[in-house]
């Protein structure tokens, strides 16, 4: 089984979420890609809009439709309010999943940050690595081999920064985020100017 994790804030999940898991997928052959909205991240305090339950919920409901797509907990909040550290959760993972080909899904920008995350050289040997470039990010970091794939198939013009900031401006937003999703944030009052 080729079992990746796709962490990450998704606050809220939009369609370059999904469409970079369908891509990361079909490019890695991946039986199942781990959609795990973190429950603290410990390079971003405090940057988290909505809670985790409902960045959870918006996460099961954009993976509807592909039976690789699955939300996950794994990186829920801890109960002391420690962070999430992605060695802990792919040590996990692997628990979960053992003799499963781990891999771990991350943005050009955030694997050139990774030799400030906790243990960055048993991080790259606990999973192989799907480097999603992005517009103005150099790839050279992340050229192919040694455990590092690039996926550049993905062109995604969204952030969800934007999608936030469209939704506090009372802009549409169905053309970037999945209608389920949508439906979700407009049901609950997420995003809305305070």
């Amino acid at each position: 089984m080729r079992v990746a994790l796709f962490g990450g804030s998704f606050d809220p999940p939009h369609r370059g979420h999904v469409a970079i898991a369908k891509a990361a997928a079909d490019a890695f052959r991946l039986d199942r890609v781990l959609f795990a909205p973190v429950g603290r991240q410990p390079l971003k305090r405090d940057a988290l809009i909505a809670s985790f339950e409902d960045r959870l919920a918006m996460v099961r409901l954009a993976c509807e439709g592909d039976s690789r797509l699955v939300a996950s907990d794994m990186d829920a909040p801890t109960g002391d309010g420690t962070p999430n550290y992605t060695v802990d959760t792919l040590v996990r993972l692997g628990a979960r999943f053992p003799g499963a080909e781990l891999f771990c899904v991350v943005g050009v920008d955030a694997f050139k940050d990774m030799p400030r995350w906790r243990e960055p050289d048993r991080l790259r040997s606990l999973a192989e690595w799907i480097v999603v470039t992005r517009p103005g990010y150099s790839v050279e970091i992340a050229e192919a081999g040694g455990g590092k794939h690039l996926l550049e198939t993905v062109h995604e013009d969204v952030s969800a920064t934007d999608v936030r900031e469209r939704l506090r401006e009372g802009l549409r937003c169905q053309d970037l985020v999945p209608v389920q999703v949508l439906r979700y944030i407009e049901e609950h009052g997420l995003y809305r100017r305070q």
